[in-house]
């Protein structure tokens, strides 16, 4: 039996750009605030988010008024049944 597996050079962390400044920041448990580069552009990127600068795509949530009325329109489906 070989040794050529103990023997394969240990590779490099992988490297992705902070999400908030683009620093290089290797991917590693090394990295406390990883994909950030520190704890200045975590909190950055939390209070985007908090203010709503950033969001995801998706259809706006229906309001209280919204649910009502398809929940009486499905009721009035129901018994016209």
């Amino acid at each position: 039996m070989s040794d050529s597996a103990s023997s394969q050079p240990h590779k490099a962390p992988l490297s992705v750009a902070c999400p908030q400044c683009r620093t290089p920041v290797a991917w590693s448990t090394a990295s406390e605030f990883r994909p950030f580069c520190s704890k200045r552009c975590q909190l950055l990127d939390l209070g985007a988010w908090a203010d709503e600068s950033h969001s995801i795509a998706g259809e706006p949530a229906m309001d209280e008024t919204s649910i009502d009325e398809m929940v009486a329109r499905m009721e009035r489906d129901l018994n016209q049944q």
